[in-house]
């Protein structure tokens, strides 16, 4: 259990004032995260590497010479959002432009992918890259759709090792790609990790057994197995790995056993003694390897191995000296020959904008009810947090609830900041959609975010919307979260209970119905709706390994998007139609 905290709250946030304070000659805090404490040297490509907290020392603990210039912290296990990441990324850049590399969690992908096409606008050469090394979470054929776990480390510190040797970005992703390739993980865990301040843990493995296959944001194992001794469980792991060695897979290999947060130093040596031993069995050279903490889970424990297969220019790059606050690698050459950062927050600041002088006085009492929605919106959730997170625990990481409480709360703090100052109900929308996804982070939040921005450009800021408009503009939201997310109706998403809500809502709307009376009825669908995904399996994201596990157990995404509807609806009838 994770023990020291103060509010669990703010968790990551107090992390980060220690870990900077600690490491001061390393990296400078930014708004997002944190980069190397000297500016990025003139022509080198810049990496910024990142995703949730709790996997320490991934991934602020390997910001430094040799290794990345800048690192995304989300909360536990939470996807930065997309302006975190553009914060981060814009205080790395130097002139050569800036790789974002993660593991491929739909939440990062999402979120750093729309931190490119925003760093892209102001100029900036961004270019993302997703890692995915787990073998467990997608069969050979399908690896496109695996999760990037401990094999994350062997494909930043390549791709790293290959800016500081002055590559060009064109030949820093040719090497993220050609490690990603290369590069196979199989864990297991013993026990599963707690949140700060939870009492539980995110999953249990039952008495005597292990869970092969499992997650780095806490996600339980594809299945259970008896507990094996250290020398048994070499054998599972080595098989397993080698079982699925890419083509043309050479003899010399780079080996990590990594240690995921509770399982001590002296137990990985002990499997390390039997593993090492069947690897060189089998005719492999191993280059370097590492057996320690790298890539943890909190608390959890468990262990992975990974195993990145070699070539020439691999192996210079995994052999490539490092100086980081928490890996440091033979003798790293002084490249941080820049200056020292005056104001690494200035430098990750984004160009300001004033979107309250549009707004007329119609739009500016619509941006009032949308504060009065986002409020009740808030409310609601802070009660619904713990079954929200029970449901997402079934067969993810259990941090559904809390994530909405958060993104809910910064959306009407920053929704009642942008009307206080006269802004209309576009620009409300578009602020509170900002800051969901800012906060809350990982999947849920980018979705929000992009849910109510659509719809805020949709109704703009001036004039009442009316109906036909107020249906159109769900429309867009629903077409905003297929564009990004990369889903469709039937994977068991948000999607199954937005989608018949919408219909619903344009259908009442299209027959003459006010879209206030067509919301309610359309809320209803949706509430329906998000029960009836309890019989599905999940396709796509952390749940979809787990699939047979989720099977009785409604969506967490479509549960509360149901609820908000629902709560939305209420404040129809406390406002009256002719105020909304």
């Amino acid at each position: 259990m994770t023990k020291l905290f103060n509010d669990p709250a703010r968790f990551t946030e107090d992390m980060l004032v220690g870990f900077l304070d600690a490491n001061a000659a390393y990296v400078a805090g930014v708004p997002g995260g944190v980069v190397r404490a000297h500016d990025t040297r003139p022509g080198k490509v810049a990496v910024v590497i990142g995703g949730g907290s709790g996997h320490y020392p991934a991934f602020c603990g390997t910001v430094g010479t040799g290794f990345a210039d800048g690192a995304v912290v989300g909360n536990i296990f939470t996807s930065p959002s997309a302006e975190e990441a553009a914060s981060v990324a814009r205080a790395a850049h130097g002139d050569a432009g800036v790789l974002l590399t993660t593991g491929n969690y739909a939440g990062d992908v999402m979120n750093f992918g729309l931190a490119v096409t925003q760093l892209r606008s102001e100029g900036i050469d961004a270019h993302y890259f997703a890692v995915t090394d787990d073998i467990a979470s997608a069969p050979t054929g399908e690896e496109a759709k695996r999760r990037g776990i401990a094999g994350d480390f062997t494909v930043f510190k390549c791709a790293s090792a290959a800016a500081e040797d002055g590559l060009d970005m064109a030949g820093v992703l040719r090497v993220a790609a050609a490690s990603n390739a290369a590069t196979r993980t199989l864990g297991v865990a013993f026990d599963g990790c707690t949140l700060p301040g939870a009492e539980t843990p995110l999953f249990t493995v039952p008495d005597k057994q292990m869970g092969v296959g499992l997650g780095i944001h806490g996600e339980p194992g594809v299945r259970d197995e008896p507990m094996p001794s250290a020398a048994d469980l070499a054998v599972t792991l080595v098989d397993g790995v080698l079982a699925d060695e890419p083509a043309g897979g050479s003899q010399r290999i780079a080996v990590i056993l990594n240690g995921l947060g509770r399982t001590k130093y002296e137990e990985l040596f002990v499997v390390w003694g039997t593993a090492s031993r069947l690897l060189r069995e089998r005719g492999f050279e191993i280059v370097e390897p590492e057996v320690g903490e790298l890539v943890t889970s909190l608390d959890m424990a468990g262990c992975s191995l990974t195993v990145m297969w070699l070539d020439d220019e691999l192996e210079k790059y995994w052999t490539a000296p490092a100086d980081t606050p928490a890996y440091r690698k033979g003798a790293a050459a002084q490249s941080d020959s820049g200056e020292r950062r005056a104001d690494a927050a200035t430098d990750a600041a984004a160009p300001a904008r004033n979107l309250a002088v549009l707004a007329d006085d119609d739009g500016r009492s619509g941006g009032r009810f949308v504060v009065k929605a986002l409020d009740a919106i808030a409310g609601m959730l802070i009660d619904a947090e713990d079954e929200l997170g029970r449901i997402d625990a079934v067969a993810g990481d259990g941090d559904h609830g809390r994530g909405m409480v958060k993104g809910s709360a910064a959306a009407k703090a920053a929704g009642t900041k942008a009307a206080e100052e006269g802004a209309g109900q576009g620009s409300v929308l578009a602020a509170a959609g900002k800051e969901w996804a800012a906060k809350a982070g990982g999947t849920s939040g980018v979705l929000w975010g992009a849910l109510l921005a659509a719809v805020g450009s949709r109704l703009g800021d001036t004039g009442r919307p009316d109906s036909s408009t107020v249906a159109a503009g769900m429309r867009d939201g629903y077409d905003a979260l297929i564009q990004l997310g990369g889903a469709s109706p039937g994977d068991k998403t948000m999607l199954d209970a937005m989608l018949p809500f919408v219909d619903e809502l344009q259908r009442r709307v299209a027959d003459g119905e006010a879209w206030q009376d067509g919301w309610r009825a359309a809320a209803d669908v949706a509430t329906q709706s998000a029960r009836d995904t309890a019989e599905m399996r999940p396709k796509v994201g952390r749940a979809r390994p787990l699939a047979e596990r989720s099977v009785g157990t409604p969506d967490a995404g479509a549960t509360s998007l149901a609820m908000i509807a629902h709560t939305v609806a209420d404040c129809f009838a406390l406002t009256g139609k002719g105020d909304a």
